[in-house]
C-alpha cells in the first residue's frame, strides 16, 4: 500500500514515497526537484519507482503547474488518481477559524495536520498543548493551534529572498548581500541580512507571547521550510525544526480519508 506525497511549493517540488499511507511509515524515497524541471520528472526522478497505490499532494503554485505535474505522473501510472488537499472546517483532529477556510494555503492546512499529530504525541496521553507553526520558504507563515487543535489564525510575511529583493528595488546603492546574521552589524551585507532575520525571528516571538496569553500554556513551536536553517539559529524560544512536516501533514490526511 505505498504512498506518494507531493508538497508543490512556490519555488519547489518535494515529495516522498512511504511504505504505507499512515503516521509513522517507513520513508522509502524522496526528492525534490525546482519547479522549472517537473516536465522531465516521469524520465528522471520518478521514472524508477514503483507505481504508488494511492497519492495525496498539496499545492501553491497555481493550477497550471499542478496539471504539469499530473500529466507526469499520467505518463507513468495510469491508474493513480491525483487527489490534492482543499483545507475544509474541520479534517483530521483539526478545526479552522479562518474567515474562509478554503482559501487558506494548503501547504499551512497540512503542516498544521502534522504539528497536530506531534502535539499528540509529545502529550502521550495527558493534555495537549497549543502549538507555533512556521514554516520559512519563499514566504513565512506564523500559525497558531490551541490546544484543542482548533487554527486560530496566522501571520504571513515575506520571506529572506523577497524582503531582500524589496530592498536592492526600493533603494539606490543596496544590493542583495552575502551577509552574515550578527547582533551588531558593522557593514551594508550584514546589516541587511540580520535585519531580514530579526524581522521575522521577532514576528514569531511576538506570535508565541500572544498564543501564551490566549491559551495560559506555553506553546510547542515547530518550524519547517528550505529556510528553517537560516532563521533557526537565532530564535531564542524552544523549537523543534521538522523537515518532513508537510509530508507528515500529508500522511495523518490520508489515513483519515481511509477510515473515513
Amino acid at each position: 500500500m505505498t504512498f506518494l506525497a507531493i508538497d508543490i511549493g512556490n519555488t519547489r517540488l518535494k515529495w516522498a514515497l512511504y511504505a504505507a499511507p499512515r503516521p509513522g511509515a517507513a520513508l522509502l524515497q524522496h526528492g525534490a526537484v525546482f519547479l522549472e524541471t517537473i516536465d522531465a520528472l516521469a524520465e528522471t526522478a520518478w521514472q524508477a519507482l514503483p507505481t504508488p497505490h494511492s497519492m495525496l499532494g498539496c499545492v501553491v503554485a497555481g493550477d497550471a503547474v499542478r496539471r504539469r505535474v499530473e500529466h507526469q505522473m499520467g505518463e507513468l501510472w495510469e491508474d493513480l488518481e491525483p487527489r490534492w488537499v482543499v483545507p475544509s472546517t474541520h479534517d483530521a483532529g483539526i478545526s479552522s477559524g479562518y474567515d474562509h477556510p478554503s482559501r487558506l494555503g494548503a501547504d499551512r492546512w497540512v503542516a498544521l495536520a502534522g504539528a497536530r499529530q506531534r502535539v499528540l504525541e509529545h502529550a502521550a496521553g495527558g493534555p495537549p498543548r497549543p502549538a507555533l507553526v512556521v514554516m520559512v520558504g519563499t514566504a513565512v507563515t506564523v500559525d497558531a493551534l490551541d490546544a484543542a487543535g482548533h487554527f486560530l489564525g496566522g501571520l504571513i510575511l515575506p520571506g529572506f529572498g523577497l524582503m531582500l529583493k524589496a530592498l536592492e528595488t526600493g533603494t539606490a546603492g543596496l544590493k542583495v548581500p552575502t551577509g552574515e546574521v550578527v547582533d551588531f552589524p558593522t557593514n551594508t551585507s550584514d546589516g541587511l541580512m540580520s535585519g531580514g532575520a530579526n524581522a521575522l525571528a521577532g514576528a514569531i516571538e511576538r506570535q508565541q507571547r500572544r498564543l501564551r496569553q490566549r491559551t495560559g500554556q506555553e506553546p510547542l513551536l515547530y518550524m519547517t521550510g528550505g529556510a528553517a536553517v537560516k532563521l533557526a539559529p537565532i530564535t531564542e524560544l524552544p523549537f523543534e525544526t521538522v523537515d518532513t512536516l508537510i509530508f507528515e501533514g500529508l500522511l495523518v490526511l490520508q489515513s483519515h480519508r481511509l477510515a473515513l
